[in-house]
């Protein structure tokens, strides 16, 4: 999935101003900011949206803040709509457990050990360091969907010893082998989740649960380059939903369905598909749900297609979602789709305003400086809707992006369409939930400051918007070349992000936006570069270890561009680094030879896709991607660690409690908002509990 992640949990600190308001106040439904209050509400009492004494931040642990989000407009929802949307969620958090075993193959006996523990353990909880310690790493694996981290793919280190947990199974009647325990406390076992060193063997070195542990990376690529027909014009998604095994000396996939891997959950989340068609909205939204359907009780990896142009084509309608094996980030090869699910209640309000930039994409295409044989002579269906996120499960929960563009497919995006959202109300909570220390502390001057809270949030939805919008649907691949995963392997990911962030970058400090009244100024461009930079040179950097350098896709991407616009920058005067107290600050002398930078690296990033440059493609991630600045690490580490910020953050779902009459019919769907991060997870694994322990 073309995800758009927060660039940075820290959002920009203050409320729009009024242009803001005009564009985007339907994004966060004139929620006001929280109160100042010593009272914390009572999670038995439902609240309501709008309410000022609403707890946006209500826990943190470890690296991580755990925020809520808001449901605004769900009351204006028919009760059909509303039973669509319920019907729905369910659907999603039917599959939770499959993104638990597809991230490592034993975190399901691990998760669910633990829980046990947690309802059964009778010993001391309270003052208790070591219950302290061992609950903080049951919230990490939650957060996580498993026992290695979602951002930096390291296998968590327990905070507590082996002889404690031992104690504590034997104390809950809970029992786990010793092969788990050696895995949960050697630090060489399965140590990374994904595994992106092009040094060591891509497959073998990564614990995710896509591949039989024994199998190679040259197996991985001679299995596909076998099966994959190089001059299909209209390839399917090869191995999206699908683990390679070992059978008899030969590799096949065990194909995720109703029939095959995982499908009692599969099964649910047909059952509840199947009830959403009765009260689908319109014909097309009706024949996509069916068709998702039968994807799901089939595998067919033909009707996943047939299924995605029919989806993009259904635009009618105030529901939306996403469903099924999708991102394939976590797959070191990028074939195989990890499960997600997001249900969306169109904004209109905000949707309407924002038409424009989906209205132009082709006058956008037409003028990006990448080279005119990598254009598309005819942008099609490109449609953008900022939306209210209903729930969310899989990849997307707890953590979730902000923006999302589908369908994957190439050649359905340039034939079909695709379809763009940024979740309304995500971004409204994170925002809620900031407070101001990180931009006071990291930016350079009180004029960057100032130009932040006056078009931070704006600038932000911007980039997001046309990230999605014009970035992900722009470019072509040249005639003969393969699919970017083919060509540029386990760089595809990262680099795509970049082109789409470098699509992005190009456009908010172009006068078009301007003329189409969506800023009145290219200010709104100099905060959004200004903040870019700050986050890929800096600030992203509290996410990782003192040591390590950087895993995840979308960082690489961040970084990467942030780099190279530095190394080239810094030549000419555009842009440099400044010293002052100690502190390192980052200062931007010329906003406009920055964009000229700024394209011609989107130039090159598309080039390398359009011609399935690997070499090239390497060079840019690994020479300004991957490796860490030591000496500025240590130095965001240490300043930031003094503000108490955490550098992560993820949402508690709201829950949806269906109203019924005596013949079982739901007359109504109401809404609450649980702060309480450990009950949601011990309530979700007891009710969508549909998969054994080893898959």
């Amino acid at each position: 999935m073309l995800h758009f992640l927060i660039q940075n949990n820290t959002m920009k600190q203050t409320f729009l101003g009024l242009l803001v308001v005009f564009l985007f106040a339907a994004c966060a439904n004139d929620q006001s900011s929280p109160t100042a209050t010593d009272e914390k509400p009572n999670p038995n009492t439902e609240q309501k949206v709008g309410d000022k004494n609403f707890n946006w931040n209500p826990e943190n642990f470890a690296d991580i803040k755990m925020v809520r989000y808001q449901i605004p407009g769900f009351e204006k929802l028919t009760t059909k709509q509303k039973e669509l949307v319920y019907y729905l969620t369910q659907a999603g958090l039917s599959g939770r457990d499959i993104m638990y075993d597809q991230n490592y193959r034993h975190n399901l006996t691990i998760r669910r050990a633990f829980e046990q523990i947690i309802k059964n353990y009778k010993g001391e909880r309270k003052l208790n360091k070591e219950w302290d310690a061992f609950m903080e790493y049951v919230k990490r694996m939650w957060f996580s969907n498993g026992i290695h981290h979602h951002y930096s793919n390291d296998k968590f280190v327990p905070p507590f010893t082996r002889k404690y947990l031992t104690k504590l199974l034997t104390e809950s009647g809970t029992k786990l082998s010793d092969e788990i325990l050696d895995i949960i406390f050697d630090e060489n076992i399965d140590a990374k989740k994904i595994n992106f060193d092009p040094k060591k063997d891509l497959v073998k070195g990564s614990a995710v649960n896509f591949y039989d542990p024994d199998i190679t990376e040259a197996e991985v690529d001679a299995y596909y380059n076998k099966i994959i027909d190089k001059k299909d014009e209209t390839p399917i998604s090869y191995g999206l939903n699908s683990k390679l095994v070992r059978e008899n000396g030969k590799l096949v996939e065990k194909v995720y369905s109703a029939n095959g891997m995982y499908g009692a959950a599969i099964k649910r989340i047909i059952t509840w598909l199947e009830k959403a068609v009765t009260v689908a909205e319109n014909e097309p939204q009706k024949k996509a749900l069916e068709l998702l359907i039968k994807y799901y009780q089939t595998g067919d990896l033909k009707i996943w297609d047939d299924y995605n142009i029919a989806w993009v084509g259904a635009t009618k309608g105030d529901i939306d979602y996403i469903n099924s094996f999708i991102e394939v980030y976590n797959d070191p090869k990028g074939y195989t789709g990890s499960y997600e699910s997001i249900i969306q209640i169109t904004d209109f309000d905000a949707s309407a305003r924002m038409k424009a930039v989906a209205d132009q994409v082709q006058w956008f295409e037409d003028n990006s400086p990448i080279m005119d044989a990598h254009k598309k002579k005819d942008v099609v269906g490109v449609s953008y809707k900022v939306v209210t996120v209903a729930g969310e499960a899989g990849d997307a929960s707890p953590s979730t992006p902000i923006g999302v563009n589908l369908p994957n497919a190439n050649w359905i995006r340039a034939k079909h369409g695709s379809k763009s959202v940024s979740l309304g109300n995500i971004i409204a909570g994170y925002g809620n939930a900031d407070g101001p220390g990180l931009l006071s502390e990291f930016a350079n001057d009180a004029e960057e400051i100032a130009l932040d809270k006056k078009y931070g949030k704006l600038a932000s939805k911007m980039h997001t918007a046309l990230h999605e919008v014009v970035g992900h649907a722009s470019g072509q691949l040249e005639k003969g070349i393969a699919t970017p995963k083919e060509t540029l392997k386990n760089y595809a990911s990262p680099l795509e992000e970049a082109r789409a962030d470098l699509v992005a970058l190009w456009y908010i400090m172009d006068p078009k936006l301007v003329e189409l009244g969506l800023m009145e100024s290219l200010d709104v461009g100099k905060a959004e570069y200004n903040s870019y930079l700050r986050n890929g040179l800096m600030l992203q950097l509290r996410r990782i270890e003192k040591g390590k350098n950087i895993e995840q896709a979308h960082m690489r991407n961040r970084q990467m561009v942030s780099k190279w616009i530095m190394e080239k920058g810094q030549k000419d005067k555009v842009v440099e680094y400044v010293k002052r107290d100690g502190k390192t600050y980052i200062e931007i002398h010329d906003y406009k030879k920055m964009r000229l930078l700024f394209g011609e690296l989107l130039k090159e990033v598309q080039r390398v896709k359009s011609q399935g440059d690997y070499k090239a493609g390497k060079a840019l991630i690994e020479n300004y991607g991957v490796q860490v600045d030591k000496a500025i690490h240590e130095e965001v580490l240490a300043r930031s660690e003094k503000l108490g910020i955490p550098p992560y953050g993820g949402f508690i779902n709201p829950k949806l409690i269906p109203e019924k009459d005596a013949d079982g019919n739901i007359t109504n769907v109401k809404v609450e908002y649980p702060d309480d991060f450990t009950k949601q997870m011990l309530e979700y694994g007891e009710q969508y509990n549909f998969l054994p322990d080893v898959n």
